[in-house]
């Protein structure tokens, strides 16, 4: 099976889920970058020389033709990002497949759909083509809500994401949060409760969130004694970088706060492995938000805000992790406050996250997904989807979900 996936660059978000592909059985795999990395990644680790395989080419002049051949003959074309318009057109009359992995196309907010310039683009670019071989992998929870309210994809919308490296632990978590006998240890007895947060320093992202927490936290513990000490790192760099740095300075954090600047992918994930509860405040504007996944992975208790892309998909509230409302900091703290007095409940939810992971949300699984779902659509087959993780039905949520 010849399956061709485009998107703007390559990097190492999406090397898991294309190497699982491309070692399926009897995929002719080839991915193809339209254009170079942007400084902006690059500086936030995103390294543009990272270790490409050779199913991965840059698109060129030289090699363009070539391309659009090899696109218009695959199976099957996954498509991620803008291009090619008049390929898919092509495909699609023709009834060759073609998937759409798209994160929210209303972010700032659905009231955008009723423009008729708007609509009339959308309109041409998915709409015409919903009784066609058009499908849509939705990264991000709200997506299915946006494309379902211009009437695109109807009943081929399935849950999608992005799926970074995934580490196994055999103790079920990182080493760093097991005792040396090998049982778990209990975070603000065995030690100070671990906060980490890990994200460009922009305002989508809340920074100032953390920050804010940790005094909470620090203002109780001066009224009881036995208070649960905590350390909070910030990693990341960006605008408000310093603000952050000067706010924990006035606010007296400075002996709790680390600041460790923009770190590579690795570098995070190895501070992941130490902290026992991640926070992740981004707003509606964050379309997914990878770092949720590799957090779980770390076998964290993830508290995030429920309009982030990725947190309904991959977060079941109280089990595996906690939802706040949407840029609601008090609602934030208050789950927290509760989450830090219960060490036990720090550790199961962190042990469901990493179950989360490992039994579904992971490169591995997403790729053997993919393959069967493109078997079936090429030979007229019926996709039994799964009930749950990627390529499971994507029900329409309405953004900005309040969980309670």
């Amino acid at each position: 099976m010849k399956i061709t996936f485009a998107s703007n660059y390559f990097n190492h978000h999406q090397l898991p889920f294309c190497e699982a592909l491309a070692a399926c059985g009897g995929v002719d795999f080839l991915f193809v970058e339209q254009m170079a990395m942007d400084e902006e990644r690059r500086a936030m680790g995103w390294a543009d020389d990272l270790r490409k395989p050779p199913f991965v080419v840059r698109l060129s002049q030289e090699n363009r033709e070539e391309i659009r051949e090899r696109i218009l003959e695959s199976d099957v074309f996954l498509i991620g990002g803008d291009g090619f318009d008049d390929l898919i057109d092509r495909r699609l009359r023709i009834g060759r497949p073609v998937v759409r992995i798209s994160e929210r196309i209303y972010r700032e907010g659905q009231w955008k759909a009723v423009s008729p310039r708007g609509l009339l683009h959308k309109h041409r670019q998915y709409v015409r083509y919903k009784s066609m071989p058009y499908y849509l992998l939705c990264a991000g929870a709200y997506a299915a809500s946006d494309f379902a309210l211009i009437g695109a994809f109807p009943g081929k919308m399935y849950k999608w994401g992005y799926f970074p490296v995934l580490r196994t632990y055999p103790g079920g978590l990182p080493q760093a949060k097991l005792r040396a006998d090998g049982a778990e240890s209990a975070p603000g007895i065995d030690g100070p409760i671990r906060l980490c947060f890990a994200a460009r320093m922009i305002p989508l992202k809340h920074p100032e969130y953390a920050l804010y927490l940790a005094a909470r936290i620090r203002e109780r513990a001066a009224k009881d004694p036995c208070g649960r000490g905590i350390l909070l790192d910030m990693i990341g760099g960006g605008e408000l970088e310093e603000n952050m740095r000067a706010k924990a300075a006035a606010d007296a954090l400075a002996d709790i706060v680390t600041f460790h600047g923009a770190k590579t992918p690795e570098e995070v994930r190895d501070i992941m492995e130490t902290a026992d509860i991640f926070l992740f405040p981004s707003n509606h504007l964050e379309g997914w938000g990878t770092v949720i996944n590799e957090a779980m992975n770390s076998g964290c208790a993830v508290i995030a805000g429920a309009a982030a892309g990725a947190a309904p998909f991959l977060i079941r509230q109280g089990e595996n992790g906690l939802l706040f409302r949407n840029e609601d900091k008090e609602d934030m703290a208050g789950k927290a406050l509760q989450l830090i007095e219960d060490s036990a409940r720090i550790r199961t939810m962190g042990r469901a996250a990493y179950r989360t992971i490992l039994s579904s949300w992971n490169a591995q699984e997403a790729a053997e997904r993919f393959y069967d779902f493109c078997r079936c659509v090429t030979t007229g087959g019926t996709f039994d989807a799964p009930q749950e993780g990627p390529l499971s039905p994507a029900e329409v949520i309405r953004p900005f979900v309040r969980p309670q």
